[in-house]
């Protein structure tokens, strides 16, 4: 569990709501659950006409990793990669087959199945590195529909504003009532802004982070393949893998 993102949220909506506490404003008079179906609705229902519903549903499915990361050890990968050279300098590349049969890890299964193949380096490279542009195009997507769903939430909050406004002007015979109604009315802007800048774009920013982790593993493990291919010394190939994990 990913404890800055549970805090983070707590801490966001907690300064808000306690914050309208300490000034006196009943609890009540934020909970609107007409401002909340228009805030969300018309927020999502803008993302969903922006994206392809594959690229919806991978985007609601990646909201986990904001919570749940995936384990990601780049000292592991340092480790392994160092395991696979040693091995393929004392018997030679065709050795690390089994490795390529018991690796789990796709990636890593399709680079040491290469390796041991005995494609060319150059080859090798862009084979990988498609792969990894393909891993960052697809993930991008979940990045940039939370970030589409923070841009237009505040505006669909304004409407939401206006909606009420007007409802509260076609009432007008009942003075009494005028700046409570006002009051309810600009509740939509503030679940607008709540819904972009708590929610929205820090899951975005937080699984853009998660995508750059998986890239710079990835990175790594290309790096690692190639050096091994060329027959480099484990102990270079380690402190260059080691550099990744220190610029990380």
């Amino acid at each position: 569990m990913d404890i800055a993102t549970l805090i983070g949220l707590l801490m966001g909506f907690g300064a808000i709501f306690g914050g309208a506490a300490l000034e006196g404003l009943h609890m009540k008079a934020l909970i609107q659950p007409t401002a909340a179906l228009i805030v969300l609705g018309g927020t999502f229902g803008a993302a969903f006409v922006s994206f392809p519903l594959p690229a919806i549903i991978k985007a609601f499915k990646d909201v986990k990793n904001a919570f749940l990361p995936p384990k990601i050890d780049h000292d592991a990968v340092v480790k392994d990669i160092i395991n696979y050279a040693t091995k393929a300098r004392r018997n030679g590349l065709i050795s690390l087959e089994q490795e390529a049969q018991s690796a789990r890890d796709p990636f890593i299964k399709k680079g040491i199945s290469l390796v041991v193949d005995g494609i060319d380096p150059q080859k090798l490279r862009e084979t990988l590195e498609a792969d990894i542009m393909a891993y960052e195009d697809n993930t991008k997507h979940s990045v940039e529909f939370f970030e589409a769903a923070g841009g237009y939430a505040p505006t669909i909050g304004i409407i939401g504003a206006v909606l009420g406004l007007i409802h509260v002007m076609s009432n007008l015979s009942d003075t009494s009532k005028l700046g409570a109604g006002i009051a309810v009315a600009f509740v939509a802007t503030i679940y607008g802004l709540m819904t972009a800048n708590i929610i929205c774009l820090p899951i975005a920013s937080k699984l853009k982070i998660r995508m750059k982790e998986e890239v710079l593993r990835r990175v790594m493990i290309l790096e690692g393949l190639i050096a091994i291919q060329n027959g480099e010394n484990p102990h270079f190939i380690e402190q260059k893998l080691k550099a990744f994990v220190g610029a990380h």
